[in-house]
């Protein structure tokens, strides 16, 4: 049976009383035991008096952490507001209960502070406590606004749920004027979320205020949030800064991993060699007869299968005898031996881009070619393969009807073999160099909320559930990894911004599985475009010195292994009216030689 459930059911006054007594005597650096027997001896009409003296034992208990002290005195303090009878203006029960408000918060300041080098209460619950008893209780609200005062000047003036609290106490018990001024102030002070204040101050102006305090709360509310804009913007660009250093420290740091481990490999492998050729010449010194034997053997097994073949196809046949490592090589060239066919630029109105797909998929034409002819009649799928015959992750899959190629990009993000799946418009991007597919915004979106810190294991449903209870979910996105791995990140959208606004002051700082999870109005940093150098494709324009991009493109430390001699000039711009200005160009440097594969080097070799 639960505790406290069994401190309200049971009715044996000393028998439950002498229970909490052990209890606190046992463990008396539990706050929870000497909360419970307050309310035990509460419960069971117990003497004001020894009630007091128990309170009193409790506070010199020793806890462990400041927040106990906080949690025992609200317990006392809420046992003295029951005693008060608030329809006489002025009692004995009510001056105590002042008299220990203003005790409680002496010592969270002198003794707490000074031991745990922290107040227990930043957030002044105790002293939020004492001014909604002076204003409902009490209707003493000049009372309860020196307490608020005093709230903002520890430290609580920057958060918008404070100056919310405040807002609501003078909506129920102040008047119209002191609302304004608090909301003016809040708009001014507030940082972690100044929207949702500017908010509110225009809803109650638009109520209430008239078009004087209409035009300067609109002059308040635009010189602040732009204000916050440019703040968070060079925040942001810090950020991005950090992270891109960051990445800098880390790929030297890769680099230099890198060397000394090839470094080390090299010092072994030399090591290798020399002990092996050591080896070598000793055999050869020991065995000479032996090896003599196995060469013989072998030169004549293979000469007698050579003769087998020549026999039976009456060619002459070259024998490789290869290492597991170059038949594999031999198998991969089969692939490399399959017509390759150019992309038509002039079907991508049919054809879509898939990409993302395992590097390790067998035949995906085979195992892509059912999903795709659900939306419509597949012509071909071609899938694009290393020089070494290595799937490399992606093809194109043409359709014989336009409509089919569109209805293929609704299978964007599909999961295929663990891993989402990308499918994309085929666009040739020299033609359109500005094309780009990206889906999500990366500006200010005020009725977005950006969750971070959510557990791997969370999933779209169980966050939106969570979510409704704050207003209308228009759109929930998870963040995976290019694996579909969750990376604990999540986007939502809201219907409003008021929403959004009030979704981030109840989620923030949330518990969902153990884990805490932080929550903000969506608002990625802007990424940095870099800068493209102009050149000149007018007749006569000068090229791009050479310096610039090296022999072999942007790596400037990139060497041409092709001989200057060799190398091909461009061609001179032909004069407007008239023969070239440059020298003419030989029909043998003109007339370039065909391509070789693999296979016709590997017949040269063989010829000599």
């Amino acid at each position: 049976m639960d505790p406290l459930q069994s401190d309200r059911q049971l009715k044996v006054k000393d028998l439950v009383l002498s229970v909490h007594s052990r209890a606190v005597r046992n463990c008396p650096w539990t706050v929870a035991l000497w909360s419970r027997y307050l309310l035990a001896m509460e419960r069971h009409g117990v003497d004001h008096q020894m009630i007091s003296a128990t309170f009193e034992n409790a506070l010199s208990a020793g806890f462990i952490q400041a927040t106990d002290y906080v949690e025992i005195w609200q317990v006392y303090l809420d046992y003295l507001r029951r005693r008060v009878d608030f329809k006489q203006d002025s009692s004995k029960e009510l001056e105590e209960l002042r008299s220990m408000f203003t005790r409680a918060l002496e010592y969270l300041q002198q003794e707490v502070e000074e031991r745990f080098n922290e107040s227990g209460d930043p957030s002044c619950v105790i002293m939020q406590s004492w001014a909604r008893v002076e204003a409902r209780l009490c209707n003493n609200m000049q009372k309860a606004r020196e307490l608020w005062d005093s709230i903002m000047t520890r430290g609580n003036a920057k958060y918008a749920n404070m100056w919310l609290e405040y807002y609501n106490l003078e909506r129920a018990h102040g008047d119209t004027q002191h609302c304004r001024k608090a909301l003016h102030r809040a708009v001014q002070c507030t940082s972690d979320y100044p929207e949702h204040v500017c908010e509110v101050l225009l809803t109650m102006e638009r109520t209430e205020g008239t078009l004087e305090d209409w035009d300067v709360a609109i002059q308040k509310t635009e010189t602040r949030l732009a204000r916050v804009n440019e703040q968070r913007m060079k925040a942001a660009e810090k950020e991005a800064a950090l992270v891109q250093q960051e990445e800098e420290r880390a790929e030297q740091r890769k680099k230099v991993r890198a060397e000394k481990k090839a470094l080390k490999k090299k010092k072994k492998t030399h090591g290798a060699e020399k002990r092996k050729v050591d080896e070598e010449d000793e055999e050869e010194e020991e065995q000479p007869s032996k090896r003599r034997r196995v060469e013989n053997s072998l030169a004549s097994g293979v000469a007698s299968t050579m003769q087998e073949d020549t026999e039976l196809s009456g060619k002459c046949v070259t024998i490789d005898v290869a290492s597991p490592s170059k038949q594999k090589e031999k198998a991969a060239s089969l692939k490399l031996d399959m017509p390759k066919v150019a992309h038509d630029s002039s079907k991508d109105r049919v054809t879509v881009f898939v990409s993302n797909l395992p590097y390790s998929m067998d035949e995906p034409e085979v195992k892509l070619r059912p999903l795709f002819e659900a939306c419509g009649e597949v012509v071909q799928i071609r899938p694009v393969f290393s020089n070494r015959g290595d799937f490399r992750g992606y093809c194109y899959v043409e359709f014989k009807e336009e409509k089919s190629a569109q209805q293929a990009l609704e299978l964007d993000r599909k999961n295929v073999e663990g891993r989402p799946m990308f499918v994309s418009p085929c666009v040739d991007k020299s033609k359109n160099p500005d094309f780009k597919v990206f889906r999500y915004s990366t500006t200010l979106e005020k009725h977005k909320l950006f969750i971070s810190g959510l557990p791997f294991s969370c999933t779209k449903e169980e966050l939106e559930d969570i979510c409704k209870a704050h207003g209308t979910v228009k759109d929930l996105r998870l963040v995976t990894n290019r694996a579909g791995k969750p990376k604990g990140l999540a986007y939502v959208e809201y219907e409003s911004e008021s929403q959004a606004s009030q979704a981030v002051m109840k989620m923030d700082g949330m518990t969902i599985k153990e884990n805490v999870i932080k929550v903000a109005i969506s608002n990625p940093p802007q990424r940095k475009v870099p800068e493209k150098l102009e050149v000149r494709t007018a007749p006569g324009a000068p090229m791009l010195p050479r310096q610039m991009y090296g022999a072999r493109g942007k790596g400037r430390t990139q060497l041409s292994l092709l001989p200057r001699a060799l190398q091909r000039h461009s061609a001179a711009p032909q004069a407007e009216n008239g023969p070239a200005v440059g020298p003419a160009v030989t029909t043998s440097m003109a007339t370039e030689a065909p391509k070789m594969s693999n296979a016709d080097f590997a017949k040269l070799l063989l010829r000599k």
